[in-house]
Order: structure tokens, then sequence, then C-alpha cells
């Protein structure tokens, strides 16, 4: 086991021998590390927090930290993280509280920049990218291959769909639909598909072009939500991403930004 001196790891945490921990980091007795995990230096690590294997923690990143909620009674609510993530400088990931299920998620292959903040109760899907000052708010889900642009904020309690892609700077009040390109530039507005990003993720042509088809019929006519929805269903192109999209859309609390 690789520690250095100056780094405090707590009785009762659990670090294996794999595991690098450099210069002034600390580690809480509630925390687990997975295998070949590396601290580079500087880095907290604390409450009941549950690390898989291979994680790049950067400096100053604070991890598993008590949730920004008024609240919050120290109780043991947890975060977890899976494997393969790289974890930026001066990143911040709560841990969840006991009004909003009681945890924190990160899934794998994960890569979070600098200054982004994962707010209490938040679950982040597999091959997220989340960039530079990003703030996600508490009670978020973010689902697998969503990209979260440079200094967006994220209100709480919405979904950012797969594959979605959300420009810097940009505010997000309402669920982000999946395979969607969103920006602002005078307010958020969805501009249409994703295709450079799915192309690069393996979508064949024709799922694009369905896809493409069901989009023209949710942005580009004066339809309203409901009766894009059925205009999507009508035209009998119903494969998974489509189906999926339509079940994001009848699902969400909040609605979705058009």
């Amino acid at each position: 086991m690789s520690i250095h001196p100056s780094a405090i790891v707590a009785e009762g945490a659990v670090v294996p021998d794999s595991c690098t921990v450099g210069p002034f980091c600390t580690i809480g007795s509630d925390v687990t590390l997975g295998e070949d995990c590396e601290l580079i230096s500087h880095v907290v690590i604390d409450g009941h927090t549950e690390i898989g294997a291979h994680n790049k923690f950067h400096p100053f990143a604070a991890i598993g930290v008590a949730p920004q909620d008024l609240k919050y009674k120290n109780e043991p609510t947890k975060l977890v993280m899976g494997s393969g993530n790289v974890i930026r400088e001066c990143v911040t990931i709560s841990r969840g509280t006991s009004g909003g299920g009681g945890i924190t998620k990160i899934g794998d292959s994960c890569l979070l920049m600098t200054c982004a903040h994962v707010g209490h109760d938040t679950v982040v899907g597999n091959h997220v990218i989340i960039a530079n000052g990003a703030a996600i708010a508490g009670h978020v889900i973010i689902e697998d291959y969503a990209t979260v642009g440079a200094l967006n904020q994220i209100h709480q309690f919405c979904r950012i769909g797969k594959h979605a892609y959300l420009g810097g700077g940009t505010t997000v009040v309402q669920d982000v639909v999946p395979f969607s390109l969103t920006s602002a530039k005078r307010e958020t507005h969805t501009y249409g598909l994703n295709k450079i990003g799915l192309e690069r993720r393996g979508f064949s042509p024709g799922q694009l072009q369905t896809l493409a088809r069901a989009f023209r019929a949710l942005l580009a006519g004066k339809l309203n939500t409901a009766q894009a929805v059925e205009k999507i269903k009508a035209a009998g192109e119903m494969d998974t991403e489509v189906r999926y999209l339509v079940d994001f859309i009848e699902s969400s609390e909040r609605g979705i930004v058009k």
C-alpha cells in the first residue's frame, strides 16, 4: 500500500494494498475503496462512502461530504460510486439525505471536470461527462452517456435523458429529452437530435433517421407535447430508441424542454 506520511486514513477505512493515497489526503472511517484507486493529493473522502475500482481523484476533490441541506442532521446516508471514474480538481459530491432516499450514486466510466458539483440524492449513470463548473442540484437523475456542459445549472428533480448533450451555460428547470441537443441563447431550448454524439456511439443510419423523424414531430410543428407524442406513436416507428423517448416524455413530472 502506498500511503504518503502526511495522509490521514481513519481507523475502520478499507483501503486495498493496490491503492495510492497521496500527500495530505483524508479518508474517513466509514469509507471503502476498491482496487487500484488513486488519490493524487489533498483529496477528502468522507461519510458512508463506497467506491469501486480504478477511480482517480485529483487534488482538492471532496467526495461523500455532508449534503448542503439544512434538514440534514448527520443521518448515516451514503455515496456509492462505481469503477473507472475520473474526478478532477475541486469536484464536490454530497452524500444523500434521509428525505431523498439516503443515497447519492455515480456509475462507471464518468468524467467529472474541475469544480463540478453533484448534489445530494442525485443519480448519475454510466459514461456521463459533467464539465467544468456545472452545478447539479439535489435529486437529479442523469442517464447514461449524457453530457452536461460547462457552467450548467440543473434544478432539483430534473432528469437528463440518455445521450443528451447540454451546451455550456445552460440552465435546466425541466426534463431534457434523450438523444437531444439542448442549449441556451436567450432561453433554454431543445434544438434537435444529438446526431454527432449518436454517430460516435455507433447508432446506425436507420436509427438516426427514425429518431430524426420523431424529433421533427416533437419540435418542428405547432403541436403541443401530448399531440406530438400521439403523432409519433401513429407513425408506427416505435423501435427501442423511439419507445424510450416516448416513455421518457410520458413519465415526466416537470415537463420537458422543447
